[in-house]
Parts: C-alpha cells; structure tokens; sequence
C-alpha cells in the first residue's frame, strides 16, 4: 500500500491528464481513498459522461485502497469543521483529510486552500500542482 492519501481532486487530475497527474501517477497502485472522494471523482466522470463500465475499470486497474466512511471518520470529519469551516472545505475535503489523519498519511490535493489547513489539523498536504 502506498503510503498516501488521494483528495477526490488529485485523482481526478490522474484520470484527465491534467497538470500534477505524474506526481499522482508516482503514488499508484495502493493508494488511499476515502469511498467519499471515490464517490465524488464517479460523479464527476458519469458527469462528462463516461460510460458506467469505462468508469469502473479506469478506477478498478488504479488498484486503490478504499477505505469506507465509517462512523469513527464520520464523526472525526464532524470535529475538522470547526477548524477548517472558514476555509470553505466540503464534506468531502474533510473525509481526506479526517482518513489522512486517522491513517498518519499525508495526502494530495489540489486544493490550494489545503496548504493552511494542514498544519492547523496536523496533516501533511502536498499540493499536486
């Protein structure tokens, strides 16, 4: 298993070629996913719509490690929003960086806002790009 935790956004730049999809594509196979931020990186490719089969073998060949949102990272997500609710994060941003704090791992994103986060909730955040 990799040693990292993927934010829905860094995924997402893995499977469209975007900027920082190498340092993405350096962290697979193994790595961390909340089903969270699986859920949401689904979404956004049925949205642009890819086919539901294409979907599920470009995820399944990634070969992640999907960690569900269980009621223990349900309510460690909950005790992130006091600290971070003035950086704007969604339900989503919270499950990654409640799973990267519970598992010790750091986590990438492209999510800027993150750089400040981090620290404040000790978490190591790696900007992708």
């Amino acid at each position: 298993m990799t040693k990292i935790v993927l934010d829905a956004s860094a995924l997402l730049a893995l499977l469209a070629a975007e900027p920082g999809a190498e340092m993405v594509a350096d962290t697979i196979p193994g790595a961390n996913i909340g089903a969270v931020n699986l859920e949401e990186v689904v979404g956004k490719l049925a949205l642009r719509g890819m086919p539901e089969a294409e979907i599920r073998n470009a995820v399944s060949a990634l070969g992640l490690s999907v960690h569900p949102f269980t009621e223990q990272l349900a309510v460690e997500s909950g005790l992130l929003r006091p600290t971070t609710d003035h950086y704007g994060l969604s339900l989503g941003d919270r499950a990654a960086l409640a799973l990267a704090r519970h598992l010790g791992l750091p986590t990438y994103t492209s999510d800027s806002a993150w750089q400040d986060v981090g620290p404040a909730i000790d978490v190591t955040v790696r900007l992708i790009r």
